[in-house]
């Protein structure tokens, strides 16, 4: 399978700079696969496709400010982004320029509040990171205060109000990106949902290199994702179980909590609690074994987003439905609109 069998033609100015004033206020796309249906709507239209009995998963990972200015030992400048926690303030990071960016070195932040050894290099070239706070300091805090929302390449404004590349659930630190698709929902939109009998549960995947990295080969089946740690709750699994044996349909909101459930799910469909590290790939071919809908963002042309996409509700039809929405001048990408896909 060719990775340009899943590209598409996408105008330059229907890329969103910015979020709309309210989250809710996105237009969704709904696809219904078995009739093969599109239907235009609004996010806050949400609940009018849902059940009570579903259970609607979101992911609560919290993305830091995870840009971080460091100096060198001889004064030179570096950028590290923080992509993936591995426990005891160690993360796996990428530096720009790699180079400079040495094993062994002790990095400088904050104003010498911080600093990180570089512990050694990941296979996809990037660093292992071992940060330090200055006595009575805590690196969490020093992150948050002089680190930079690292938005994503092809947002050129600049974001005034980081707490827009938050969903409003986000509670688990850890994310180098956003899990988008959460974006659109408000306090007020959930409580409507729940409200009507909807389960809502909970999920974390931090997201980091794997989501976002570029397919380079010519071939799908070739691309290998990075791994992403991820963690279901005993209560969690539990809801998911539940809602299932009694009818009711499993709503994943985004990319990632797909990729968790997916991962925790036996051949039966049957999510299991735990904590562990996925690289899975859903592409064309893929048996989906515990979703049965999902709310989604739209996604760039040839990514591994819109593969799984394409897995869940088939590659014409989902590439149909993007031509409509180019023509429909859809926004797309990370503060763009939604999908639903039934």
């Amino acid at each position: 399978m060719r990775v340009d069998d899943f590209d598409y033609g996408l105008p330059e100015e229907l890329i969103a700079q910015v979020p709309l004033t309210a989250r809710d206020a996105s237009r969704l796309m709904v696809l219904t696969r078995s009739e093969h249906l599109v239907e235009h709507r609004h996010f806050r239209d949400l609940p009018e496709y849902l059940r009570p009995g579903d259970v609607l998963v979101l992911n609560d990972t919290r993305v830091i400010p995870a840009r971080l200015a460091a100096t060198r030992p001889t004064g030179g400048k570096v950028e590290i982004l923080l992509l993936t926690p591995r426990g005891g303030d160690v993360w796996e990071c990428l530096a720009r320029p790699g180079r400079r960016a040495q094993v062994g070195q002790t990095l400088t932040f904050a104003g010498g509040r911080m600093t990180g050894l570089v512990l050694g290099k990941t296979e996809y070239g990037g660093r292992v990171v071992q940060l330090s706070a200055a006595a009575g300091l805590d690196v969490d805090s020093l992150v948050d205060a002089v680190g930079e929302m690292p938005v994503p390449h092809y947002i050129k404004s600049r974001l005034d109000q980081p707490e827009r590349y938050q969903t409003v659930y986000a509670r688990e630190r850890g994310s180098a990106a956003a899990p988008t698709a959460g974006l659109h929902f408000t306090p007020d939109l959930l409580g409507q949902i729940e409200g009507a009998g909807v389960v809502i549960a909970r999920v974390t995947l931090h997201v980091g290199l794997g989501t976002f990295r570029p397919v380079k080969t010519e071939q799908v089946e070739e691309h290998v994702m990075h791994s992403e740690h991820y963690e279901v709750s005993a209560e969690t699994a539990e809801a998911i179980n539940s809602a299932r044996a009694a009818g009711g349909r499993v709503v994943a909101v985004g990319t990632t909590t797909v990729r968790t459930l997916e991962s925790s799910a036996d051949a039966d469909g049957r999510v299991a609690p735990g904590a562990g590290w996925t690289s899975i790939f859903i592409y064309p071919g893929y048996v989906f074994r515990a979703v049965d809908a999902m709310v989604t963002n739209l996604h760039l042309p040839k990514s591994t987003l819109i593969m799984m996409v394409s897995a869940f509700a088939g590659r014409e039809f989902v590439l149909d439905a993007y031509r409509h929405a180019v023509e429909e001048k859809y926004r797309f990408f990370s503060f763009g609109d939604a999908m639903l896909i039934l």
